[in-house]
């Protein structure tokens, strides 16, 4: 995992910007009766109009723009013609591809009103991503971040699937290295500042044992209990991150 240069910092900000644009969008038009296929053409026509490519349409086949999963879908839920109802909560993860370069960002929202229950498990994945982030800085270890995360959701009795993690990001939109939700402490490459990463704790109620359904993509948990996703894309600095995707 190499330092990116001051430009190439300089057009991811400018991806992860897209991306946020799109999350703030988001937040203003998830309600009840709305489809997550509308939410699809939302997003990637503020992705094109800002002069950008949607990181997710087509890699690697992937049908969309964004992934939208609902209520027990943990990550790549595919876009449809499901209306969301009262009560659901659902996670988009969005990617955009800036001058060759990509942000990637995933929130998780709030459908209406919500039960408590819902209300926790959001709050506690938030606050996982946040755990994790506290621990990247110049001079520490990968796994820093990743022991930070897990110790915290062992903490509030929640999980994440194992084989499901971060990533490195640049010109390509997954690169070495993986960055896991869980281990030890002090492992892994040394964090330098430059260095960009996706941190992206996917947090599950019950247990961490996920299926991916017959389209290939949708990962649901087995006991059908409640997920959600965050991840922001950051880049290390000498004293801490500077979050690439927000506004």
């Amino acid at each position: 995992m190499k330092s990116k240069t001051p430009e190439e910092l300089r057009l991811m900000r400018e991806a992860g910007r897209i991306v946020a644009l799109v999350h703030q969008k988001m937040a203003e038009i998830i309600q009840p009766g709305i489809t997550t296929k509308a939410l699809d053409d939302v997003a990637r026509q503020i992705i094109l109009e800002a002069g950008a490519t949607p990181s997710f349409l087509n890699y690697q086949g992937f049908p969309a723009s964004i992934c939208a999963s609902v209520n027990d879908v943990v990550i790549h839920g595919i876009p449809d013609h499901r209306v969301l109802n009262e009560g659901d909560m659902i996670s988009i993860d969005v990617g955009a591809c800036y001058k060759g370069y990509h942000g990637d960002s995933a929130w998780t929202y709030a459908v209406g009103k919500v039960s408590r229950e819902v209300q926790t498990l959001m709050e506690t994945a938030k606050q996982a991503l946040f755990q994790g982030l506290s621990k990247a800085r110049a001079g520490a270890r990968l796994t820093d971040i990743s022991h930070a995360i897990g110790t915290y959701l062992e903490e509030n009795n929640c999980s994440t699937p194992e084989q499901y993690t971060g990533h490195g990001i640049g010109s390509h939109l997954h690169e070495k290295p993986a960055v896991f939700n869980y281990g030890l402490q002090g492992r892994g490459p040394l964090l330098k500042k430059g260095m960009t990463i996706a941190v992206e704790p996917m947090v599950i109620a019950g247990k961490r044992q996920v299926d991916t359904l017959q389209d290939g993509w949708t990962v649901v948990t087995r006991d059908h209990s409640l997920a959600a996703h965050y991840e922001h894309t950051i880049v290390i600095t000498d004293d801490g991150y500077e979050i690439l995707t927000q506004l």
